[in-house]
């Protein structure tokens, strides 16, 4: 199998990247994982990249070049896919049409309810009875893109936001990778 290139995107501590990293070592799976980039240099994820000798890059969103940074870096890099895994920054329009290729997301509900922040608060608010995650391609809308796959739980009366919060990190480490197969298994 040849494998694309990949860059995650992380913001915190990096559970679905460390489960990326775990699956990208099978050999049938179809990513590589080549490149780590997080906008938060205190980002546990970040230890990750280095015990697993991945090149990463800390960028500060402040700095108005910051897109065109990374653009290089998945120049150099030669990168196919990039995996925003807990990656708590907008993608800009431009930045889409100049990488020009494929990117995804994971987000913490069942697109398309709860697009943005705060999901856990407004299932509860809204009293749902399921819920879960949601990997999507990203398009220039928040949360807006094709849904790749979802995994769900109920609800139950007493979960707190910590409690759905838990439940639906867990699934997250089963549907990233689920997600990345379904987009190379016809390629």
């Amino acid at each position: 199998m040849v494998k694309r290139n990949a860059c995650i995107f992380i913001s915190g501590k990096g559970s679905n990247l460390k489960s990326l990293i775990k699956n990208s070592r099978n050999h049938n799976f179809p990513i590589s994982i080549k490149l780590i980039i997080s906008n938060n240099t205190n980002a546990k994820g970040i230890w990750l990249a280095k015990v697993n000798s991945i090149p990463y890059l800390i960028i500060n969103t402040k700095n108005r070049n910051f897109e065109n940074l990374i653009l290089n870096k998945v120049k150099k890099y030669k990168i196919s896919i990039i995996c925003l895994a807990g990656y708590m920054k907008m993608i800009s329009k431009k930045f889409i049409n100049n990488f020009g290729k494929t990117i995804v997301n994971i987000h913490p509900s069942l697109l398309p309810k709860f697009k943005g922040l705060n999901t856990f608060e407004r299932v509860l608010k809204y009293k749902e009875k399921k819920t879960g995650c949601s990997v999507h391609f990203v398009n220039k809308k928040l949360d807006n893109g094709k849904v790749i796959t979802q995994k769900s739980f109920f609800v139950e009366k007493n979960d707190s936001v910590k409690i759905l919060k838990e439940k639906t990190q867990k699934l997250e480490l089963f549907a990233y990778p689920e997600a990345i197969i379904k987009i190379y298994r016809n390629n």
